[in-house]
């Protein structure tokens, strides 16, 4: 089991959770220290890697295939918040943001498929802001783009039997938020834990669904988002 973003918050999580179930982890993360500490604690593999580009998602993927043989799940999880607004605006901090939360993904994707198998899964971690208005708005077009690319890949992926799904948690109680937590809870903001989602983990690679955002709310269970019906008739006068 590969995890990008592995060495704090959700992925941290979610690789202790995996590792107590008796999955064999790699962690994959820039943060050498926290990540070799979680590796260690847990037992895991860690590959000290920027998964925003290509080849550090290959390293990532060849030390799964090195170390154990396979890879039946992918959880790529890395991101960061929006590094720029349109009041501050520069073409380096957007693309930072794009980077590390749109193109890894896509580049941990394709890095993974040739050696995805019938039973496989992918599980990206996407936000509640990819699925509805919010403050932060490159933040939010890349994990809008995260649900659009999870749902278009699991239809292309369905005929191979493996699953794609995409996390959707609200706050979290990560470091990611950590500058803004005092802020958000004096606004009345309840934080979800990272438990919390490496719950909704769990129960995406139980239930052998594909294609859904899952929500991932404060003492809720996950739940999947629901979306438009929407039918493209070919016959519509478009003028």
């Amino acid at each position: 089991m590969l995890i990008t973003g592995g060495a704090s918050g959700i992925g941290a999580a979610v690789a202790r959770r995996m590792a107590s179930k008796g999955r064999k982890v790699v962690i994959a993360d820039k943060d050498r220290s926290r990540g070799e500490e979680v590796a260690a604690e847990i037992g895991a593999r860690f590959v000290p890697t920027d998964v925003s580009r290509p080849e550090g998602n290959e390293a990532a993927v060849a030390e799964a295939i090195s170390a154990y043989g396979r890879l039946d799940v992918a959880v790529l999880n890395a991101g960061i918040p929006g590094q720029c607004g349109w009041d501050n605006f520069t073409p380096v901090a957007y693309r930072t943001t794009i980077a590390t939360n749109l193109d890894s993904v896509v580049y941990g994707i394709h890095a993974c498929l040739p050696h995805l198998r019938r039973g496989s899964s992918i599980i990206v971690t996407s936000s509640l802001a990819g699925l509805k208005e919010a403050p932060d708005p490159f933040y939010a077009a890349s994990k809008h783009a995260l649900v659009g690319l999870v749902r278009s890949t699991a239809t292309l992926l369905a005929r191979d039997g493996v699953t794609v799904n995409a996390l959707c948690p609200g706050l979290v109680d990560t470091p990611l938020v950590a500058p803004f937590r005092e802020l958000l809870a004096e606004a009345g903001h309840v934080f979800a834990s990272p438990c919390e989602a490496a719950d909704a983990v769990e129960a995406i690679l139980v239930g052998g669904r594909s294609g859904q955002a899952w929500i991932v709310l404060n003492g809720r269970s996950p739940y999947p988002a629901r979306f438009p019906d929407v039918t493209i008739n070919a016959e519509v006068d478009n003028r």
